[in-house]
């Protein structure tokens, strides 16, 4: 396996409207080009944050627009994914505090030349429905499932399920957790594999495999990524275990290549000693053949002391691989590159 054509560079090389950048979310455009988003403002949490957008067109990227700001309340974690007809729908989260978020959306027939006026996903909804983080997956069958979680006194994920082509949701029940205790230093009886020590899992990537069983791997504060499986279309989940990868309680993001192989991007590190976080470098890719047992890196996108994290991806039919991922909290990074066995 070879990777070929390999290209990482800044979204925005230059002067910015913001000072500050955090997670990305990248989409394939019709004709091969790219586009992102991001929320961008003073800070994380800060009321000046909106959602932006760039198109990288014949390998440039245009000037960032903002496309959904709410003048004095934060804004977060946009999502782009495209609906069956074509049309690019844009999902983000409006609310002061994690546990208040609302999800609206935006959406564009122009390939994101330009969006619609804002749209409540689920009217009166508050906690946050929808996609958190990562992409929709569009079944099989035809469902799209949207990896969805809830950020309170303790974490929880779910799915939010679509038959309408993100018209309509139905949420699936919570992903059930065996819960140890909020702090590490209580634990006084041998680890078990499905333990969730902290407050939990939140932010989920999905993938359905040949047999048409859908799994996700969730962030934790438990210093693994951890798992759950589902038999039913994403409408019931299994209690999620440790998967033995290491998560410094920090975004993944994975994708699913033609060929099954899955390309998972991530920080490959713990927790630091007595902490629910570490620090969010080496940030790396990482595949698997074998439907999610095991990860091999293939590449290393970054390394040195710094912030690098939140990662977005998604690949191809001809296996071209597109990445986004937030740099020191300052800009967002692009990769792109072609696997070649």
């Amino acid at each position: 396996m070879k990777i070929k054509d390999f290209t990482q560079e800044f979204i925005m090389d230059g002067d910015r409207d913001f000072n500050s950048s955090h997670a990305s979310t990248v989409l394939e455009l019709k004709d091969g080009s790219a586009l992102a988003s991001w929320f961008g403002g003073s800070w994380e949490k800060g009321p000046d944050v909106a959602i932006w957008i760039s198109r990288r067109i014949s390998g440039v990227w245009e000037r960032p627009r903002n496309v959904a700001d709410v003048r004095g309340v934060a804004m977060w974690n946009p999502v782009l994914f495209r609906k069956e007809d074509g049309t690019i729908i844009l999902f983000y989260k409006v609310g002061a505090a994690i546990s208040e978020w609302q999800t609206w959306y935006v959406e564009s027939i122009d390939e994101g030349d330009s969006f619609t006026q804002p749209k409540e996903l689920v009217p009166s909804d508050v906690g946050g429905r929808g996609p958190v983080k990562n992409k929709p997956i569009r079944l099989s069958a035809g469902s799209v499932l949207a990896p969805a979680s809830l950020e309170g006194t303790v974490w929880d994920s779910f799915v939010d399920r679509s038959e309408d082509d993100c018209k309509t949701w139905e949420k699936s029940g919570l992903v059930p957790l065996k819960r140890s205790c909020f702090d590490i230093q209580m634990v006084d009886r041998p680890y078990d594999k499905r333990d969730i020590y902290g407050k939990g899992v939140i932010q989920p990537t999905l993938w359905e495999d040949d047999n048409g069983e859908v799994h996700m791997l969730l962030r934790s504060t438990s210093s693994k990524i951890f798992k759950s499986d589902s038999k039913d279309g994403g409408k019931t989940w299994c209690t999620a275990y440790d998967t033995g990868l290491p998560n410094n309680n920090s975004g993944i993001d994975l994708d699913r290549m033609p060929d099954g192989r899955l390309l998972l991007v991530y920080n490959p590190r713990e927790n630091l000693p007595g902490y629910y976080k570490g620090p969010r470098t080496p940030l790396v890719v990482a595949i698997s053949s074998d439907n999610g047992e095991t990860f091999s890196i293939i590449r290393v996108l970054e390394e040195k002391r710094g912030n690098y994290c939140y990662p977005a991806i998604v690949c191809n039919s001809q296996n071209e691989v597109r990445i986004t991922y937030t740099w020191n909290r300052e800009r967002i990074v692009y990769c792109s590159f072609t696997i070649e066995d």
